[in-house]
């Protein structure tokens, strides 16, 4: 066959016609080539959520063997692309099992992340973190989604009931107000017994700016110290119970340590977070006293002809109102290539359920973590939160006497007795001590603004995988100004016009309290032989505090046009006073190391030492020393465990170690004076006398503990036993008259001990887990008693107040009882004629009460139902005490025909006399047994609204929703401060702000 070849072409060489074949083909084959490769990539969908059913925003989705990573949105959902149907993914969240999953030709996969029981979570112990693994002392974390949920002022609001061997009680209703944390008992025989709290590293002072003068009528409630922090900005506290996971604070640790950790900002897209809720209060409980009907039948019953003014009112309901309140966050956050921030807004407006109370708290919080150089070796941290906070505060105190303060008042008031006159104004009885409420809520003006700035700024530099140094420096500003006046219509001795007294009270002051805070540490975590890992950190660091302010009062302002405190000026120099105080600088200097030795993650060791310098104590003993041993076995990494499939932990804890407490006053080691003046001339006035042998407090502990999973974690739990004795007791003993004021104190440390020793039980199990339908219910409960031994003598508090009360105190600290323990008369009944009987016809004093419960507890559960859900919460205390001093001086029956009575007196199986004394006894010692639902959620879950809104929720919210209990104040859950001569005081009730019963409605969602 003949074949003829195009004009244009020509025979070639053969390899000139190859590389022209090659020419035409590669191009085809790599075109197909790509094309195939487009063609065998799929896309992979699908949701991550966590244990609850909860959809995870930012949890990490890579692809395995490859660079290729994505982040799940809001709502938990991702997208990414594999280059085959065989590939495998990795997903990972921080806390959480990190899952690798076979794709196995599913294009949907939908994660449910399991979280480790936060066994291989990364958990904060003081300066550095720990695998939660590799924790060796008694400590509990309380994460966001698991905090009390509605309108809360402070951080220690969101962990009542959470944990094992944490107590926490609000002392009183009061919008703002402070409250009581005990971690493993009471041990505090001066100083509030609080714990340490830092927050993202920095350690608080524990005082409040808040100025402590008030409109004249007495001493007001504290602040909570805590108020400046926004709750919402809160990511995690962690609880540092025992020595072991405490030492590392050293001096400042015997009352426990709260970590707090605020929300960060995480790489990915910028995201904001939006919350709002408003809602309505009212009081929880009211006090029984006799209404105008009931009143005058009293009246009738003992024949009296004086006291009915023929009304019928409730002077509570007059003074107590619906109040409402609204609550605004918003946080952005975002970042890339590591470095991330977050910032943050809030407004919280809460009216208190007393008429002119409120609190207004502005908030505001910046945060960034940022890396630096190509290798991101160099870090920086910074943190900044500030705050103000405005209150406007009731004429309630801790110590009024017979004239009473506004509950005794609104309590005692003759309900047959209109609040007003015939022409409508407010009736005032002059010359009488009987005090309209209304009348002391309208001359009362009293308010108060704190300011605080809490900036940080933490370098660091990772020199080498396992080594890293990292510096802080810290100042904590908090400055607050508070004016209080009574004007002069108020028929109060003091207050109202006296001849050429004018009348009306003011007082104007500021405080500020500075902290300064400087840490270096060193922390170093490797291998170093085979199977055995040391984590070890290293750390010098400077502390100081200052605190200083101003008072100034004045009389005799008369009716003027003008708050008081804006007219000092017009009253007579002879009625005015000016002090200021700048208490010593205390200084704070300590060396610390601790050292966590793991072997093959079965047996663990851990070592901690401080060295804490402080000014505050005398020149031979400026120094504590701090140490801590502990130890862990995790038997079910034992080899003969292995059989055990239902087992899923099973770790046994064991500590011992030294803690210390310098909560007393600065300078109480030196010859302190005052300045006075006398005669127009200058003078000091001594504060305390010198003592060079004043020594550290100390707390020794004993911890232990065993930590077990069951059924693939299903049910989780703890059991420790803790043995904690406090010693060197620091004390400002005076001669011959303990905690008696009238002469110059010397701190010293006393001889005796403070034992506190129990039993913890934490239990957590998931009753039905199913992807509809999620049941979920845990409990805490601590078995708790506490006895004071070889202390000399007796230490009288617990002042009491009100009509026959004065000078009597109704709590020791005395060899053999309980701290506090409550020493009065043994009331036994009233005798045939109505009058008291007591043993040894009153001549003699009885220990009858203890004000420390030997039971705390507390509940929650949590239901699922596809997108709804309801969380409750409860807790409660058993086995203490109460003293009502309410009952004792401000209701009792010799009020009857001028003042309101208890309920209870009226119907006794013997009719009290109306001559009976008022006289402290066992009488009006109650059970402060209580179980509260302190809080309950019900949230649904709506989800992502249109393509802007994502992770949409709404829940109703209700607080302190009811209490069990059988005493008759407003709440067992109380402890105003009566103290003396700054010995503190445990479980009086002395007119106390009421309790609020508070529902809400909120939501929440993420743009």
């Amino acid at each position: 066959m003949n074949l003829t070849l195009p004009s244009n072409w020509s025979v070639l060489p053969a390899k000139q016609k190859l590389c022209r074949l090659m020419k035409l083909v590669l191009p085809s084959l790599l075109l197909v080539f790509l094309s195939t490769a487009a063609f065998a990539q799929t896309v992979i969908r699908g949701t991550i959520s966590d244990d609850d059913k909860l959809p995870m925003a930012g949890a990490t989705i890579q692809v395995a063997g490859t660079s290729t990573k994505t982040q799940s949105d809001a709502e938990g959902r991702y997208q990414i692309t594999v280059p085959s149907l065989t590939a495998k993914l990795i997903v990972s969240f921080v806390g959480f099992e990190t899952q690798t999953v076979n794709v196995n030709n599913q294009t949907v996969i939908n994660v449910t992340l399991k979280s480790l029981n936060n066994l291989d979570a990364v958990v904060v112990v003081g300066y550095a973190s720990v695998k939660k693994s590799d924790l060796t002392g008694a400590a509990t974390t309380v994460s966001a989604k698991d905090f009390n949920k509605g309108p809360l002022n402070a951080p220690d609001q969101l962990i009542q009931g959470k944990v094992a061997g944490v107590q926490m009680i609000n002392n009183s209703g009061q919008p703002g107000g402070a409250s009581t944390v005990r971690i493993r008992g009471n041990s505090a025989v001066t100083g509030t017994g609080q714990p340490l709290y830092v927050v993202d590293g920095v350690a608080l002072d524990g005082r409040s700016a808040r100025p402590s003068a008030s409109a004249g009528i007495g001493t007001a409630p504290d602040g909570n110290p805590l108020n400046f922090i926004n709750p919402a900005d809160i990511e995690s506290m962690e609880i540092l119970k025992d020595a072991s996971a405490t030492a590392i604070y050293g001096s400042r640790a015997a009352y426990g340590v709260v970590l707090i950790t605020t929300k960060r900002g995480k790489s990915g897209d910028t995201k904001i977070d939006l919350s709002a809720s408003a809602g309505v209060s009212n009081i929880a409980r009211r006090v029984d006293v006799l209404s105008g009907d009931e009143y005058r039948a009293a009246l009738a019953k003992y024949g009296l002809t004086n006291g009915n003014f023929g009304s019928s009112v409730d002077a509570l309901d007059e003074v107590t109102r619906t109040a409402y309140n609204q609550n605004y966050s918003i946080g952005i956050s975002g970042g890339t290539n590591g470095n991330t921030f977050r910032a943050s807004l809030g407004y919280q407006d809460q009216q208190g359920i007393i008429k002119s109370t409120d609190f207004k708290k502005y908030s505001a919080g910046f945060n960034g973590n940022f890396k630096f150089l190509e290798s991101k070796k160099l870090g920086l941290d910074i943190n900044m939160i500030s705050n103000q906070y405005l209150e406007s505060i009731a004429p309630i105190t801790t110590d009024a006497g017979f004239t009473g303060s506004l509950i005794s008042q609104a309590l005692s008031w003759n309900p047959t007795q209109s609040f007003y006159n015939a022409n409508g104004g407010l009736f005032i009885d002059y010359g009488s001590t009987t005090i309209n409420p209304l009348a002391a809520l309208a001359a009362n003006n009293d308010k108060a603004k704190v300011s605080t700035i809490l900036g940080s700024i933490s370098p660091y530099y990772k020199i080498t995988p396992w080594l890293e140094y990292r510096m802080l420096a810290s100042v904590n500003y908090s400055a607050g100004i508070r004016r209080a006046s009574t004007r002069s219509f108020l028929n109060l001795q003091g207050i109202q016009p006296s001849g050429t007294f004018l009348g009306g009270y003011a007082s104007y002051s500021n405080n500020e309290l500075i902290t300064q805070q400087f840490t270096n540490t060193l922390n170093f975590n490797k291998e170093i032989v085979s199977k055995l890992n040391l984590n070890a950190i290293i750390g010098y660091e400077y502390s100081n505090f200052i605190n200083k302010g101003t008072t100034n009062t004045a009389t005799g302002f008369g009716e003027i046009d003008a708050d008081y405190t804006d007219a000092f000026q017009t009253t007579a120099p002879a009625n005015r006073t000016f002090s200021a105080f700048n208490n010593p600088t205390t200084e704070l200097q300590s060396y610390f190391a601790r050292a966590i030795f793991n072997y093959d993650s079965k047996y663990i060791l851990t070592a901690t030492f401080r060295a804490d310098g402080s000014t505050k104590f005398g020149k031979s003993n400026r120094y504590g020393y701090f140490p801590s041993f502990a130890a862990a076995w995790d038997i079910k990494k034992e080899s003969f465990m292995e059989g055990a499939s239902w087992l899923d932990q099973l770790k046994m804890r064991v500590g011992y170690g030294k803690t210390g407490n310098q909560d007393f006053p600065s300078g109480s080691a030196q010859q302190r004076y005052d300045f006075g003046n006398s005669n127009g001339a200058p003078t000091l006035v001594a504060i305390n006398n010198a003592n060079p042998n004043l020594k550290w407090q100390s707390d020794e502990q004993t911890n232990v503990g065993i930590d077990f999973g069951l059924l693939k974690s299903r049910l989780t739990g703890s059991v420790d036993y803790f043995h904690k004795t406090t010693n060197d007791l620091l004390f400002p003993q005076i001669s011959f008259v303990p905690a008696v004021g009238g002469n110059v104190p010397t701190w010293v440390n006393l001889p005796g001990q403070i034992i506190n020793k129990g039993v913890e039980l934490t239990l957590n199990g998931v009753l039905i887990e199913k992807d509809d339908l999620n049941w979920s219910l845990g409990g805490n409960a601590t078995f708790i008693n506490n006895k004071v031994q070889n202390i000399n003598g007796i230490i009288k508090t617990g002042s009491l107040n009100g009509q026959g009360l004065s000078g009597v105190t109704t709590e020791v600290i005395q060899n053999g009882l309980p701290l506090f323990a409550m020493v009065t008369r043994q009331y036994n009944g009233l005798d045939a004629n109505g009058f008291s009987l007591y043993t040894d016809d009153g001549f003699t004093n009885y220990y009858v009460g203890n004000p420390n419960p030997k039971v705390i507890l507390g509940l929650s559960t949590n239901i699922r139902y596809k997108k709804l859900s309801f969380t409750a919460n409860f807790n409660g205390s058993f086995g203490q005490d109460i003293y009502n001093n309410t009952a004792n001086s401000v209701l009792a029956i010799s009020n009857l025909g001028t003042r309101n009575i208890s309920s209870a007196l009226v119907n006794l199986p013997v009719q009290e006399s109306l001559a009976n004394p008022i006289a402290a006894s066992s009488r009006y010692i109650e059970k402060g047994d209580y179980l509260k639902l302190a809080n309950a959620t019900l949230n649904y879950n709506i989800g992502n609204v249109g393509k802007a809104i994502k992770s949409l929720n709404i829940y109703v919210n209700g607080q302190n929703l009811f209490v069990i209990t059988n005493y008759t104040g407003f709440d067992p859950e109380v402890n105003v401060n009566k103290g003396v001569s700054g010995v503190p005081s445990a479980g009086i009730d002395y007119t106390a702000y009421p309790t609020a019963r508070t529902f809400n409605f909120g939501v929440n969602f993420s743009l």
